[in-house]
């Protein structure tokens, strides 16, 4: 079985991308499973974005089992389990857009911007009448309202599940069935992310049990954020390593230091690792400038 890191190569990744990727890699090792890369990259692809990433993990002492794997090379498989949830009856056509979605009204038991089912019951004709006007996404019939995950951390997690899109309309796989596909194809039984993507943790495990998939442990791990308690990104100053070494940073010592856990390198921080040692608060970043140490809480 195995833990996995799973960056989109759209760009460099920033401390706390780092952070979560060292903080998957302690889970896996120290739980005795194999550590998988897979680069997701269906979407937006930066030229020389790839390398990079594996440079800097590397760079951390962050290593993995096999080959690099890359979603866009899993088509197959992933037609392959659309065309199973076709043949079950479990999808339909949707001619929503984003914003249409968004302007609706949710139905009670699903969040706000959660699809309201407004192209479940179309008839043939009305789709047919649809179909001329924008190429349709291709959306599950969810068959549950919510489902429960196990987390690591947080225990169990009972979120809302919706009718979430398979294939968009432009025929592009969809992150959610994707990401779930290729987990059980490499064997992952543990996925350590984000706690921003905890939410969607519920219907990922629902579509994996559809499809007859094992459903994975989840551990949501806190994101950085910046100063002003948003989402730490590349605008917020030196936050790549390449930039945080310029400015003469440790990058490793600094992650480190804000996990509580020793160094001088990742190997003795795995053997002082322990899951439930591990701060459960958001680590706030304040980037460095040029001779000052960089701040974090």
């Amino acid at each position: 079985m195995a833990g996995r890191f799973a960056p989109s190569p759209s760009g460099d990744l920033h401390v706390g991308n780092l952070r979560t990727a060292l903080l998957a890699w302690l889970f896996a090792r120290s739980s005795g499973r194999r550590f998988v890369l897979r680069v997701e990259d269906l979407d937006r692809v930066a030229a020389g974005a790839e390398q990079s990433q594996l440079d800097d993990l590397r760079a951390l002492g962050i290593d993995w089992d096999g080959p690099v794997l890359r979603q866009s090379e899993c088509g197959g498989r992933h037609d392959l389990a659309i065309g199973q949830l076709v043949e079950q009856g479990r999808t339909f056509e949707c001619f929503c857009t984003r914003r249409e979605i968004l302007e609706a009204p949710s139905a009670p038991h699903l969040p706000p911007g959660a699809y309201p089912g407004t192209c479940r019951d179309l008839t043939e004709a009305e789709r047919a009448v649809r179909r001329a006007e924008r190429p349709p996404a291709l959306r599950l019939r969810a068959d549950v309202t919510e489902w429960t995950v196990h987390d690591v951390l947080h225990g169990d997690f009972t979120g809302a599940v919706d009718d979430l899109v398979l294939r968009r309309g432009d025929g592009v796989v969809a992150y959610n069935l994707a990401v779930v596909v290729d987990d059980a194809a490499q064997d992952v039984d543990q996925v350590v992310r984000g706690d921003d993507l905890l939410t969607s943790a519920p219907r990922q495990a629902h579509l994996a049990s559809l499809l007859g998939l094992p459903q994975p442990e989840y551990a949501h791990v806190p994101l950085a954020l910046n100063a002003d308690g948003r989402r730490l990104a590349k605008r917020d100053g030196a936050v790549t390593r390449i930039d945080l070494e310029t400015l003469g940073v440790d990058v490793l010592a600094m992650i480190l230091d804000s996990l509580h856990l020793p160094g001088p390198d990742a190997t003795a921080a795995l053997r002082a690792f322990d899951p439930s040692a591990l701060p459960r608060s958001a680590w706030i970043v304040i980037p460095p400038t040029r001779g000052a140490p960089p701040a974090g809480r």
